[in-house]
């Protein structure tokens, strides 16, 4: 037995509508599921990115398959998106072009680069490429 990834990247946000649109807007992410509680969005490569409304799982959630325990969450997080070496340039000219201030850049020890920026609720995204870890 293995585990083969982390398959579900959870955040939780004060105005759900306004984070779906600047993922929505800045990754092109497509919307697989929605409600008023939470947006699924795929983010490439069997990974889920899950935006939920601050305070809205505070209760259990009763499906037809089961029930999702209640979560929830505070305060800003960091997660990182992996991206391709080459497209490193482009994606700095895609948050400059979208009013994304970047706040800090990082070259690693492996040769990857980090460029880190933050969403509307102050959460700390990285874009990376290859060479941060020893598994990427």
């Amino acid at each position: 037995m293995k585990v083969h990834g982390v398959l579900e990247t959870s955040i939780y946000v004060d105005d759900l509508q306004t984070a779906v649109d600047f993922y929505r807007q800045l990754f092109e992410f497509e919307i697989m599921a929605e409600d008023q509680r939470f947006c699924a969005m795929n983010a490439g490569d069997r990974s889920v990115f899950l935006i939920f409304k601050r305070g809205a799982t505070h209760t259990a959630a009763h499906l037809e398959g089961g029930v999702i325990p209640p979560h929830d969450g505070d305060g800003p997080v960091h997660f990182a998106f992996a991206i391709e070496r080459d497209d490193l340039a482009k994606w700095e000219e895609r948050l400059v072009s979208a009013g994304v201030e970047i706040i800090s850049r990082m070259s690693w020890p492996r040769g990857g680069e980090s460029l880190y920026f933050r969403d509307p609720d102050d959460h700390v995204l990285e874009l990376a490429t290859p060479g941060i870890w020893p598994i990427y």
